[in-house]
């Protein structure tokens, strides 16, 4: 069983509450919120980050963008607005070494973040 804790909601050893599943994507509420809305939408392939993307992962980066979109309708955020994150490397905020990109919604946003 791998280590990553991401790969293990996806294998269904760790409880997640799913909003989204295809054979691509997961799309399940963060246990640590940041926002009223805080969803981590993942490749069930693992993938450390971005940076870690090739090109032929281009059609798999577009489903997970999609994916969000998705997402932001499902939890209603469409005509509010909302945010989608990913976070790359330690300073870069990433404390899960699997591909997620958070999307945030349910109250304004402030700019700059961090």
């Amino acid at each position: 069983m791998s280590a990553c804790i991401f790969c293990r909601i996806v294998a269904g050893a760790i409880p997640a509450e799913i909003v989204y599943q295809d054979e691509v994507a997961m799309a399940f509420e963060d246990i640590n919120a940041q926002a009223p809305v805080h969803i981590l939408v993942i490749p069930q392939r693992h993938l450390v980050s971005v940076q870690d993307c090739k090109v032929e992962d281009q059609m798999l980066l577009g489903h997970l963008l999609v994916t969000c979109s998705k997402v932001a309708r499902l939890k209603n955020l469409t005509e509010s607005g909302y945010r989608i994150v990913t976070n790359t490397g330690v300073d870069g905020g990433q404390t899960v070494a699997h591909l997620h990109f958070h999307v945030l919604g349910g109250r304004h946003m402030a700019w700059p973040p961090g």
